[in-house]
């Protein structure tokens, strides 16, 4: 290592154990991606119901702190991205596609230590363990567990500034374990029932009921309700459709069955307090598909009015895992309930 970068490393290793980094405090990341082109391994199939696969990345980097992306976030431009990683870091960057518009690699990638709303930063899971990530205006949502909370961040500036609050959960911490907690948050267009409500789901806080703990934390339907668990799967994820229906993404990785990922619509209408709420089945796949761990999601309207829907996997800084991109279009969402052609 060079007297340069050997100064910045210690500069960078030196704000993060006080939490007083710079803005510079940055780390470029270079990504090598790989294109795929089928989600079933072997096969040709695209179409899946109401879905069809559009392609995908795997992507590796030699920088240390790339992996363990939980959830992302795509702007309106619908090529720049903000990820939050379960290591407590901030991710940016932008896709690339090909000349079909198909996937093709990630440029501009940064990572940046998230800081608390003491505007400190720590390595490791036990503070900044990120999960879920919501774009709401000027402000960015972000949920943690094991410290259990939703803290709100500046936008922009997110990445230079500490947490300036932190949301009410109006979930019993006591429901929530210490490593299934807030998986999900998500707000719901303002067209919708919800009216632009934030909304949270546990991964695996369950009620008396065996159901996973959810809640609508602002917005006149504010309150709490319950999403259905079925088997083993877990909600790592989930996001808005335009027309107000909400997806989530459900994984299972156990070493007795393997692994495994669903998506699944909720329709907006039904999410209210008291509710429980299962929703219609999108996608399943297993180890014949290509999925990893997956972790995070979201959904935007694409320039040619169709919705799209990407997904990324978590490699827990595992040789035997992979960072993964899967996009897929989805051809038959349902009109906004009131609205006409």
């Amino acid at each position: 290592m060079t007297g340069k970068r050997l100064c910045r490393a210690a500069s960078i290793a030196l704000c993060v154990a006080t939490g007083a980094c710079p803005s510079w405090a940055v780390d470029e990341v270079p990504v090598i991606s790989r294109q795929i082109s089928d989600f079933r391994i072997g096969s040709s199939e695209t179409k899946f119901g109401s879905l069809e696969f559009l392609g995908g990345l795997e992507m590796v980097s030699g920088k240390a702190l790339f992996g363990s992306l939980s959830s992302i976030r795509f702007r309106p431009d619908q090529k720049h991205f903000v990820v939050v990683l379960d290591t407590g870091q901030w991710l940016t960057g932008s896709i690339e596609r090909d000349a079909k518009g198909k996937l093709w690699g990630v440029s501009d990638v940064e990572i940046t230590p998230m800081k608390n709303r003491a505007g400190r930063s720590f390595e490791g899971k036990g503070h900044m363990d990120a999960e879920g990530l919501a774009l709401d205006g000027d402000r960015i949502l972000v949920s943690f567990e094991q410290d259990h909370r939703v803290d709100v961040y500046p936008d922009p500036g997110f990445a230079e500034s500490p947490a300036v609050g932190t949301l009410p959960l109006l979930i019993p911490r006591k429901m929530l374990k210490d490593n299934r907690g807030i998986e999900t948050i998500a707000v719901a267009p303002s067209s919708s029932p919800l009216k632009g409500g934030v909304v949270i789901v546990s991964e695996r806080g369950l009620d008396s009921e065996g159901n996973r703990v959810a809640a609508v934390l602002s917005g006149p339907l504010k309150g709490r309700f319950a999403v259905a668990r079925d088997g083993s799967f877990d909600v790592t994820d989930g996001a808005f459709l335009p027309n107000g229906d909400l997806l989530l993404l459900e994984r299972r990785f156990n070493m007795a069955e393997g692994i495994g990922m669903r998506l699944r619509r909720i329709k907006g209408a039904d999410i209210r307090p008291g509710a429980v709420v299962e929703g219609e089945l999108l996608l399943e796949g297993n180890f014949n598909s290509q999925i990893d761990n997956m972790e995070g999601l979201d959904a935007f309207r694409a320039a040619d009015g169709t919705t799209h829907i990407i997904l990324v996997s978590d490699d827990n800084h595992s040789i035997l895992q992979r960072n993964l991109m899967l996009e897929f279009r989805l051809d038959d969402e349902p009109q906004l309930l009131g609205s006409s052609d």
